[in-house]
């Protein structure tokens, strides 16, 4: 088999691997896009459903584009319901917890990945437990906690129960020990501090993580349904997923436009926020490792 064969047989090669490569890339692109689609279709429709007349929403077949585009839609759901006051209720327990959250979380994981103190790892074991406990085994003690303190229909019951998180902990403490421990060391040479080496050096390198975690705070309080159904009891101390309700049922029935126009908006806030920290959330999903635990 002379040179000229053997050149040949390697092009041939390298061009099979290059078009199995492409198709495989072909493939995985489609895959990826149905499963978008079905993901999304479901937000779609929820948008379409918003700008149509109660009428023409049971028509069958349905239709994904409105006749009668009713824009009103969002502006009456401002009008038949306090939406604005739910509006506020939200964003402000939901700011005030990923603020509590990102501190606590922030001092929690520091101390568990930098300080040395005696009986360390057994607590952040126990604390680390906590996670597998259900938030419905605890419903009863902390409403009655709550209640005790007078704190029924008051932000404080909204907020202080999740001034804390051990699985916030658990990711910045991870992302914390992945520093090196010579950076801290040549810090203090410099007469720098356990806190502004924390703000200065520590908080900037794991920026991702904290932009992650300062995520998954806003949506789970955003979206929290029981608990603000069990301690708020006065209209103006409502949150937006309780005010959903209005629109579900009464004397007319269930106001499907505006309810899902409603929708639209409660989710507009969770979908601005990801988009905006995107890029920082997928270095942080990509960086983080849950390795020497």
């Amino acid at each position: 088999m002379n040179n000229t064969t053997i050149r040949s047989i390697h092009r041939s090669r390298h061009s099979w691997a290059r078009t199995r490569k492409t198709l495989l890339d072909i493939l995985w692109y489609v895959v990826v896009t149905f499963l978008a689609l079905c993901v999304m279709v479901p937000f779609i429709w929820m948008i379409v459903t918003s700008l149509k007349g109660q009428n023409e929403i049971f028509t069958y077949p349905p239709t994904w584009i409105p006749q009668d585009w009713q824009w009103k839609n969002y502006v009456d759901v401002w009008q038949e319901a306090p939406f604005g006051r739910y509006f506020l209720n939200s964003t402000f327990v939901a700011l005030m917890v990923t603020v509590g959250q990102l501190t606590s979380c922030i001092l929690a994981g520091f101390a568990f990945a930098r300080m040395e103190f005696k009986g360390k790892n057994f607590m952040f074991l126990l604390f680390l437990s906590t996670t597998m406990i259900s938030s419905q085994v605890t419903l009863v003690p902390s409403y009655l906690i709550m209640r005790s303190l007078n704190w029924i229909d008051h932000y404080q019951a909204l907020i202080v129960p999740f001034l804390a998180n051990a699985f916030g902990v658990f990711m910045i403490r991870q992302s914390f020990r992945s520093v090196p421990r010579e950076m801290e060391e040549a810090a203090k040479l410099d007469g720098c501090g356990r806190l502004r080496f924390l703000v200065q050096i520590m908080l900037p390198l794991c920026k991702p993580i904290l932009a992650s975690q300062a995520l998954f705070a806003f949506m789970g309080n955003w979206n929290s349904y029981l608990w603000p159904l069990i301690v708020t009891n006065q209209d103006d101390m409502r949150t937006l997923q309780i005010g959903l309700r209005y629109f579900v049922s009464g004397e007319g029935g269930t106001k499907w436009g505006l309810y899902m126009a409603a929708a639209v908006l409660v989710s507009l806030p969770v979908i601005i926020i990801y988009f905006l920290v995107q890029k920082t959330f997928v270095e942080s999903m990509a960086s983080t490792g849950l390795k020497d635990i």
